[in-house]
């Protein structure tokens, strides 16, 4: 339910507006599209742990706008889609796919602004560093790092609007540290205990036990609690599968390893005030994988009820780094 205005807003996001905008050309982006057949570099291997691998998208583009995509959301069709990059701007489009699915490029690319409560942008990371997004009915919610908060938006037009409230975070604003702060939202299914309540987790945000800080922001359940933290694993991501469980995309970074990400499952039912919550690692992939800084994770399903998992990575605008699109079905752990 939280996906049905996803598609009106997805392109209105740079709907013609009176508010000032850092951009004065709010024409679509040309992206050019590279396919990504292989998960795996040089083998036709599509099984990775809990998922299949189905197809993936190296995006480039003349324009210096597109980047630093940190979080995206999916419409019920599976086609358009919102997102945010951690520089302060709205990103929205339609994925192109074949007949069965899979993905074949990007069209309708917009970037705009994200606003203040004075109708203003900024390219200043302090003020707008935007890490996680989230659809709950008619609003769009909107984690920020540095700055720690979550605003909310509506969702006819975010591009073009100035925040119509925020959330209280919960989390002690002291514990949430300056570049490891608010990292992921979520809002859980109807299948959850904690059903339409908004849950945030932070990305290394640690209690003295070395725990990352979470929070249930919404509901009778609400409160702190804490996910396991696996050094030298960060979460950049999350969303709820239909089931109720969550799924948290986490990241690694060293000069001796090099990059790596990872898909863990978390018990939905165990979240709550209080609780250090745990699960099993469903997908690992390192150099030797189609992968870069991957920090966005979407959770969306088919007309026939398949669940798949949609990556974006963050390329930090850097000329050595990549934005991805990567997708898998999901075939679930216990098979």
């Amino acid at each position: 339910m939280a996906r049905l205005s996803l598609t009106a807003c997805a392109f209105a996001v740079l709907a013609a507006s009176s508010v000032p905008s850092v951009y004065a050309d709010t024409d679509p982006i040309d992206i050019r599209s590279r396919l990504i057949s292989n998960f795996k570099v040089g083998s036709d291997q599509t099984r990775f742990g809990a998922f299949e691998f189905t197809g993936g998208l190296e995006l480039s583009s003349s324009s210096s706008r597109l980047g630093a995509m940190s979080a995206i959301r999916l419409a019920n069709d599976r086609s358009g889609f919102l997102g945010v990059m951690d520089t302060g701007y709205w990103y929205a489009g339609r994925l192109q796919r074949d007949d069965g699915g899979i993905l074949t490029g990007v069209s309708d690319f917009t970037v705009s602004p994200i606003l203040d409560a004075e109708g203003s942008g900024s390219e200043l990371k302090w003020k707008f560093d935007a890490e996680g997004l989230a659809l709950r009915g008619d609003e769009v919610l909107v984690s920020f790092e540095r700055r720690s908060r979550v605003d909310i938006y509506p969702a006819a037009a975010p591009g073009s609007s100035t925040p119509t409230g925020s959330l209280p975070v919960l989390i002690p604003l002291e514990e949430l540290r300056n570049n490891r702060g608010l990292e992921a939202i979520m809002v859980a299914p109807g299948t959850s205990p904690l059903a339409g309540d908004v849950v945030v987790v932070s990305e290394r945000s640690l209690n003295a036990n070395g725990d990352i800080y979470a929070a249930v922001l919404t509901g009778p359940s609400k409160g702190v609690f804490f996910v396991k933290r696996h050094a030298p694993y960060d979460i950049t991501d999350g969303d709820f599968l239909p089931n109720g469980d969550l799924l948290l995309l986490e990241r690694r970074f060293s000069i001796a390893e090099g990059i790596g990400m990872r898909i863990r499952k978390i018990d939905g039912s165990r979240l709550g005030p209080g609780n250090l919550v745990d699960g099993p690692i469903l997908l690992e992939a390192g150099f030797g994988n189609q992968i870069d800084n991957m920090e966005g994770l979407d959770v969306s399903t088919d007309a026939a009820g398949q669940v798949f998992v949609t990556l974006v990575s963050d390329d930090n605008h850097s000329i050595l780094q990549r934005n991805l699109i990567l997708e898998f079905r999901y075939i679930g752990d216990g098979e």
